[in-house]
């Protein structure tokens, strides 16, 4: 499947933006196109009044409600920013209050099994939807948790199929270069392999560590003793455990091969260590430390 990065272009932003979701992924995109001057109406949908309420407060949008069928209502552009696991009530939702030329897109960590909620859910408009990631974020969530920079410089990639009407293609390219972000589409599959090993895997194992040194009840002073390095390797253990567990469940048939090597790894380290052995280690170590510089490098350090 092909995979390149999009010329960009100067972007012409809809008039009208429904947001469905405005944590962190949401919220920076209604902060980031009021940051940029947008000066058409923000349409965002959250889950409680008192959300409502809030967005208004922090001037996120210039309209907030609960119901999503509502918020897209006569929307030229919708960004379904909701969590793996609310993607396909969601657009399921919104499809009958769709206007026929309004662009969808979402922001789902996973792209095979969003393609094909989207194709159950949205029907005969499923041609106006754009899947979409923007790789960028952190362990925070909620309203608050957004910034105007998130996406400036950052990579987003769209996975559109064959069906993906070009307008709307154009449409939610357009949002992301506005956004300041860099746009790269690829097929979904390949997407979906390359975040079970860059993003999903290290999210399993952070988790994972952070677990089983809090289960060790022997040693419970051993958080005391936690240095930098530890805090480095698992802040992203603070994430949304919900959040989460919906995207590795999602994306599981790309995630377990991965998963596999790593462990197939650890046990040929766990056997070098157990058998005294230094060369595995400086192998591994070695190489790893060349890869890391590599890519600290790249990102401009």
């Amino acid at each position: 499947m092909w995979c390149g990065t999009v010329a960009e272009p100067a972007p012409a932003l809809p008039e009208r933006i429904a947001i469905i979701g405005l944590g962190l992924i949401g919220g920076s995109v209604a902060r980031g196109l009021r940051a940029r001057g947008h000066e058409g109406v923000l349409v965002g949908c959250v889950r409680t009044p008192a959300d409502a309420d809030r967005a208004l407060a922090l001037g996120l949008v210039d309209e907030a409600g609960t119901d999503a069928a509502v918020a897209v209502a006569g929307a030229d552009l919708v960004v379904v920013a909701v969590p793996i696991g609310a993607m396909a009530d969601t657009l399921a939702t919104i499809a009958p209050a769709l206007a026929p030329a309004a662009a969808v897109t979402d922001v789902g960590s996973t792209k095979l099994s969003v393609i094909a909620e989207a194709r159950a859910g949205l029907g005969e408009r499923f041609a106006r939807f754009v899947p979409g990631h923007p790789i960028a974020g952190t362990e925070h969530s909620g309203l608050e948790a957004g910034f105007a920079e998130l996406y400036a410089g950052r990579r987003v990639i769209l996975t559109p199929t064959a069906e993906t009407d070009a307008d709307a293609l154009a449409t939610v390219t357009g949002l992301w270069h506005g956004l300041g972000a860099r746009v790269t589409e690829m097929g979904a599959a390949h997407h979906d392999e390359v975040l079970a090993a860059t993003s999903h895997l290290p999210h399993v194992l952070a988790f994972a560590l952070v677990d089983s040194l809090a289960r060790m009840a022997e040693r419970t002073e051993i958080f005391d003793y936690a240095a930098g390095g530890f805090a480095d390797f698992t802040r992203i253990a603070s994430s949304d455990p919900t959040l989460w567990s919906d995207i590795v469940g999602a994306n599981r048939d790309a995630i377990l091969p991965v998963l596999s090597r790593y462990i197939g790894d650890l046990e040929t380290l766990r056997a070098a260590i157990e058998q005294g052995e230094r060369a595995p280690l400086m192998d591994c170590f070695g190489r790893a430390k060349q890869a890391r510089d590599r890519f600290t490098a790249a990102r401009g350090g």
